[in-house]
């Protein structure tokens, strides 16, 4: 089963989620705010991604843009990145989808069901 992990009161989250449900894709849900992922998950899941690690920053949040991370993230070691992303679960991008061999950032519909959907 996969791991479904968001904000419940983001739009897209809510979009995600239900098109995982209308598509019976079972999931493990997980509040990104509540339970914010460590920095050894987020290790993982960026190797696993095969992601630039700044893909996985919400860059459109409103803690993103009040820290001016646009303009410190280039001086940051992955280190230090991954260090900030565990800090908050307001900072990383959402939802995400962690799969046995895969890690999916962001709601692309297109690229979930080539991944997701079975026959």
């Amino acid at each position: 089963m996969i791991r479904f992990i968001c904000y419940p009161k983001c739009t897209t989250c809510q979009k995600a989620r239900k098109w995982l449900d209308e598509n019976q894709i079972a999931y493990a849900f997980r509040d990104i705010k509540t339970d914010n992922p460590t920095f050894e998950e987020l290790s993982a899941w960026h190797r696993a991604s095969g992601l630039p690690l700044r893909k996985f920053f919400n860059t459109s949040g409103q803690l993103y843009k009040s820290m001016d991370l646009k303009n410190k993230l280039p001086a940051m070691s992955e280190e230090e990145m991954l260090q900030l992303l565990a800090t908050d679960g307001m900072l990383v991008k959402r939802p995400l989808v962690i799969g046995e061999d895969f890690v999916l950032v962001g709601f692309k519909e297109a690229e979930w069901a080539d991944r997701l959907k079975t026959e």
